[in-house]
Parts: C-alpha cells; structure tokens; sequence
C-alpha cells in the first residue's frame, strides 16, 4: 500500500509540474503577444490574419531582428530640407502630371528609405522593414504601392493617384520626421 501512495503522490508531483510549466509558457507567450501587438498595431492584426498567431509572430519577430541589425540613422537637417523642397515640386506637379508626381513620390520615398539605411530592393521586403519602426504608416505605403502597379497598367483614376499621393505623403513625413530608433541591441526588445 505504501509503494501506490509514493506513485500517487509522485504522479500528482509531475502533473503540479505539467500545470506550471504550461502557465508559464502560456504567460510568456501572452506577453510575447502584448509586446507584438503593441509595437506593431494593425500590421500585427493583418499578419495574424495572414499566416495565423504563430506564424505572424515569428514573422514580426524576423523582421525585428533585421531591422535592429540595419545602420539606420537620422537625416541630416540638410538632407531632410533637401527632401522636403522635392515632395512640395512633386506635390506641385500632380496638378499637371497626377501619374508622374506619383511615380516621382514612389521614387522619392525609396530615395528616402535609402538614406535613413533601408535596403530598398524587393517592395514586399521594404514594406516588411519599414514596419518595424513605422508600422502605423506601413498599410499606406502597401495602398500606394498597388495603386501605383495598378497605374503602371494604365488601371488607376485620378482620384486613386490622388489617394497614392496621400498615402506616400503619411510615410514620407513619417520618415523625414522621425528621428532614427535609438542603436538596436540584438538582445534587448
């Protein structure tokens, strides 16, 4: 009788074990998920939606270690003047070229992204990088970019040039005036 009391209470030891580990790991996964969710916004929500809770945050996660590994730096105050002179002409030509001020405003912003550090290759993999630190304007620059394809294609109206532009504007205002993030420490977010 005694050996089945020391089985019990030894079964009821590893599922006490069981019960806590599985807390834990679901308390750490929850703040996992608050801090994502907090950090990214929507941009967490649609990558959920996309590739499911698990998939998303590895993603998330990925992009944000990538990006803490790029030398992304502030603008000079010269370099941000320059580029603010060239979004007011490109702003200033949609009057007479709505197409042409916003492939302009689609190349000015790269030209922006490039000198803050972005590698700007792949858009998916743009849009992917500039949402790590800029993820509440992210969803404007994917809208403008398919307007953009969509114009490519002799496809869009003026009124989505118009929304193009708009869009390009929230993240080229949102690049030009954010400083760069403090130096990214791979152990530490």
């Amino acid at each position: 009788m005694e050996l089945w009391m020391w089985i019990a209470i030894a079964a009821a030891g590893v599922i006490v074990c069981v019960v806590l580990f599985t807390s834990l790991k679901k308390r750490s996964s929850d703040k996992r998920t608050d801090r994502l969710q907090g950090k990214f916004g929507r941009e967490y929500d649609t990558t959920v939606e996309e590739k499911g809770r698990k998939d998303a945050e590895a993603e998330l996660g990925k992009r944000q270690e990538r990006v803490e590994a790029m030398p992304l730096q502030e603008l000079t105050p010269e370099e941000a003047e320059r580029f603010a002179t060239l979004w007011t002409a490109t702003q200033a030509r949609f009057v007479d070229d709505p197409g042409g001020a916003m492939t302009d405003a689609d190349r000015l912003v790269a030209d922006v992204m490039r000198a803050r550090g972005y590698p700007v290759g792949d858009f998916e993999q743009r849009a992917a990088d500039v949402s790590v630190d800029h993820p509440q304007v992210v969803a404007n620059y994917r809208a403008a970019h398919n307007i953009a394809a969509r114009h490519s294609r002799a496809e869009a109206t003026t009124e989505e040039l118009r929304q193009a532009m708009v869009h390009y504007r929230a993240l080229f205002t949102d690049l030009l005036q954010t400083a760069a993030p403090a130096p990214h420490k791979a152990a530490v977010r």
